[in-house]
């Protein structure tokens, strides 16, 4: 259960925030926009990087890049699996009207229903998490440009 505490902690705070920053735009009713989940992009990427740097320094000497692969891929899944149901929640229960007012905005003969717009915001999630993981990997890696590393050199 340990090495899923990063993970889990981070994850929930990136949630937070998520969360937080969507209600806000609610208030403004400036959540129909799609615009402003560009910012999501903003949240996910600061709790991420404070998972990966939390595990790193959790882990030391002993920090493997596949581990903080995983740590990360999971911190940003989690997240993305827990906002994916809030905002479900909300488009369905809390906000009846939020999914009419969301797609009004697009040709309304295309049937859009909160199935097929739950699954765009969770390969969002999803995607915008690889992407994260894949560039901070490259941050938290260990270099090559050292005499160990030219060893492995062709």
């Amino acid at each position: 259960m340990k090495n899923f505490s990063v993970p889990i902690k981070y994850g929930l705070i990136i949630v937070v925030g998520l969360i937080a920053y969507f209600l806000i735009l609610s208030l403004f009713n400036l959540h129909i926009y799609p615009l402003f989940s560009l910012f999501n992009g903003v949240i996910m990427a600061l709790g991420m990087w404070l998972a990966l740097k939390a595990y790193r320094n959790s882990k030391g000497a002993k920090f493997k890049y596949q581990k903080g692969f995983m740590a990360s891929l999971l911190t940003g899944f989690n997240a993305t699996i827990v906002f994916t149901i809030f905002f479900a929640f909300y488009a369905t229960e809390l906000n009846a009207n939020y999914l009419s007012n969301l797609i009004n905005m697009w040709r309304t003969d295309y049937g859009t229903e909160i199935g097929i717009v739950l699954f765009v915001v969770a390969i969002m999630g999803f995607a915008t998490t690889l992407v994260l993981t894949l560039a901070y990997m490259q941050l938290f890696k260990d270099s090559w440009n050292t005499k160990e590393g030219q060893q492995h050199t062709y």
